[in-house]
């Protein structure tokens, strides 16, 4: 294995170094990733974007990199959790600061009560006069209204801190939203659908997985634009997430893939439920903005496999994705097998 993934990182690189030399990008870590990644092919979508960016200009701007490299793949989660940690450790020098600075002004106050209490004798003993005693119960006045005032900052910090603590808490809920669903579509992401099939593959558990494809997308943002398509692929995933229910989960495959897990459910069940989702597409109409026309004959082709004993989930994966492919190829907006 370790073998394996070194011939295929240093095939990878063989392969883009002299693509970033061709489109005259720099030699940093971060574009060698990018380029990584695209020779890879691990980011159909990002590939894409950096195609159009290259026929476009005739080579790839050191912006366009940047933006490609923050959008796809720098860990986005990863990055804000690391936001959210600094945002935490502020949080918690800013209160400690303020227990530390009130703790000290206590002992210092105890400090001052005891002396005070000690030159009070000193009076009994007709040591002082009255007005080293008007000028000790003064002392000892000013160190209380400094003590309270400590004390209420402090107070006021730990109720900043409460609400502080919330919002961070809410922060971290969106960013572990953000790391499990896809932004554009809201369904469970790839990185949810590797852990998940790699999850039910290692129980054994039955289960068929179906994958799908939007057929003649490419066509549909040539023709009406990228926000055209962006509405189609919402579309599609609303009809994905009508269907989610006893225990199915959908996902966002990458592009304009879509992917079902279907547990506890045989093929012939799980091929049924692919042709209701597929009827359920053909007959979705997604309006183009720029004319107000609604845009019919929106299809997709499925691909359909059952999990077999002990099978890994790149050998069922292929196993659906050869099945798609056979739909594309009889003709598209149906489902394999038949």
């Amino acid at each position: 294995m370790l073998d394996d993934d070194f011939k295929k990182s240093t095939a990878n690189l063989k392969k883009a170094v002299p693509l970033m030399m061709q489109n005259h990008v720099a030699a940093t870590p971060a574009n060698y990733a990018l380029w990584y990644t695209y020779v890879d092919n691990a980011i159909p979508e990002m590939n894409q974007e950096l195609e159009a960016i290259i026929e476009n200009y005739g080579l790839c701007p050191p912006a366009a990199s940047k933006q490609l490299y923050d959008s796809y793949v720098a860990s986005r989660s990863e990055t804000d959790m690391k936001e959210l940690k600094a945002n935490v450790e502020v949080l918690v020098n800013q209160v400690a600061s303020s227990m530390t600075d009130t703790l000290s002004g206590t002992s210092h106050f105890s400090q001052v009560i005891d002396k005070g209490f000690e030159n009070l004798e000193k009076f009994e003993d007709k040591a002082i006069s009255i007005d080293d005693v008007t000028k000790i119960i003064r002392q000892l006045i000013s160190e209380s209204k400094q003590i309270r005032n400590s004390t209420s900052f402090l107070n006021n910090q730990l109720e900043t801190a409460a609400s502080e603590i919330q919002r961070l808490k809410n922060q971290l809920a969106k960013v572990q939203q953000d790391a499990l669903f896809d932004g554009l579509t809201s369904l469970y992401n790839r990185r949810s659908f590797d852990n998940d099939i790699n999850a039910l593959c290692q129980a054994e558990q039955t289960m068929c997985l179906i994958l799908a494809d939007v057929d003649h997308f490419k066509s549909l943002n040539d023709n009406y634009g990228h926000l055209f398509g962006d509405a189609v692929l919402k579309g599609i995933a609303k009809r994905f997430q009508i269907s989610s229910r006893d225990g199915i989960h959908a996902y966002r495959y990458g592009g304009e893939e879509f992917a079902l897990i279907v547990p506890n459910k045989q093929l012939r069940i799980a091929r049924q439920f692919a042709d209701s989702l597929r009827r359920s597409i053909e007959k979705l109409s997604v309006k183009d903005r720029r004319s107000g026309q609604s845009v019919g004959s929106i299809t997709a082709s499925f691909g359909v496999a059952e999990l077999q004993p002990g099978e890994a989930p790149e050998s069922l994966i292929e196993r659906v994705d050869k099945l798609l492919y056979e739909a594309k190829e009889l003709g598209r907006n149906r489902v394999m097998p038949i």
